[in-house]
């Protein structure tokens, strides 16, 4: 972690404006298309959808480093690395569990922690974060809808800059799969450019799905 200093001096009035806003969030829906990613998984034993979507959207925000970036306090720092907290089913409740991997730029690495985690948490569920980490990507699956905009619960009393991204039910137009994919970040860190630079990168990523996956097809 490293500490950031805006040496144009607009880009550091851009933060101050809104960091001191009672609402400093925003949020973008728009679809991706799924279809080369989930040609993969389904040709795959041991590919599975979560953990190779999770995969995606993480190495997508590590490539863009306003995403990592973080308020603390009147300053803003960069992370080195990410930890996609994604939503998965329990057996144990009716109500979601948490599930934090740390991201692993190898993939066959991260998606084997990511399925012995989505296990761990099924019987025993977590609701916490760890006290004071802001290392996090908060990430959703919402499979029962193809939504068209998307808003997230917030604690407005605290500085809370982590990024929260959710995919939501799929849907075939033409011989093509599309995707919602809602993205909503701390506008004093992140501008709608570097938004719009996620989906062209996740984009990139997905249609990519063959190389970025091969040693697990």
């Amino acid at each position: 972690m490293k500490k950031i200093t805006f040496d144009d001096p607009h880009r550091r009035l851009h933060f101050d404006h809104f960091r001191k806003m009672d609402n400093p969030h925003f949020g973008i829906t728009a679809e991706v298309d799924i279809t080369s990613f989930l040609d993969c998984v389904r040709r795959s034993p041991a590919l599975r959808f979560t953990p190779a979507i999770v995969y995606l959207i993480t190495k997508t925000a590590m490539e863009i480093r306003p995403f990592r970036w973080r308020i603390c306090e009147e300053e803003v720092v960069e992370h080195r690395n990410l930890r996609p907290s994604f939503t998965v089913p329990t057996a144990a409740s009716d109500v979601f569990s948490f599930c934090t991997v740390r991201y692993d730029e190898n993939v066959q690495n991260f998606h084997r922690s990511a399925e012995e985690t989505i296990e761990a948490m099924r019987e025993n569920p977590s609701f916490e974060d760890e006290p004071g980490a802001d290392d996090y990507l908060f990430l959703s699956a919402f499979p029962w809808a193809s939504f068209t905009s998307i808003t997230h619960a917030m604690n407005s009393s605290l500085a809370d800059s982590v990024p929260r991204i959710t995919w939501g039910k799929y849907f075939k137009r033409g011989d093509q799969t599309f995707m919602p994919l809602g993205v909503q970040a701390h506008h004093a860190v992140v501008d709608g450019s570097d938004i719009g630079k996620y989906y062209q990168l996740i984009q990139r990523n997905l249609r990519d799905s063959e190389k970025i996956f091969a040693k697990l097809l």
